[in-house]
């Protein structure tokens, strides 16, 4: 299934931006929310073909998020990446073991994240 439509889930106004840009220069149509709780809720509703989730935000966190999403028969088919600044090899292992496809450390390499999209699609 070809990715058209992006969800990027950040409670940072800076890195949604710079995401939104790197991604809508590809061509691909985005959609943001800030937090969690708003980022499950766009998943049912909008129904990207990847999700685009940072972990540290005030709320429901990414983990939770990533969880919830795998395990809704409305959005368990699809795709996470996490995006984090957490860079611990146990945060990653946790974050594929919550649903993740992928994990990515903050900053952002825009080639790196553009190779994992083009892998999930």
């Amino acid at each position: 299934m070809p990715i058209e439509k992006i969800l990027i889930i950040d409670d940072s106004a800076t890195d949604r931006q710079f995401l939104l840009e790197v991604l809508s220069k590809q061509g691909y149509q985005c959609v943001t929310a800030q937090n969690g709780d708003e980022g499950i809720a766009k998943a049912k509703t909008e129904q990207p073909d990847l999700i685009l989730m940072d972990i540290i935000m005030p709320g429901t966190d990414g983990f939770k998020a990533t969880r919830a999403i795998s395990r809704d028969e409305a959005t368990k088919h699809i795709p996470v990446i996490v995006c984090t600044s957490k860079k611990l090899e146990t945060d990653r292992v946790w974050g594929i073991r919550q649903g993740a496809k992928d994990y990515i450390v903050k900053p952002v390499d825009a080639k790196d994240l553009l190779a994992k999209i083009a892998a999930l699609g």
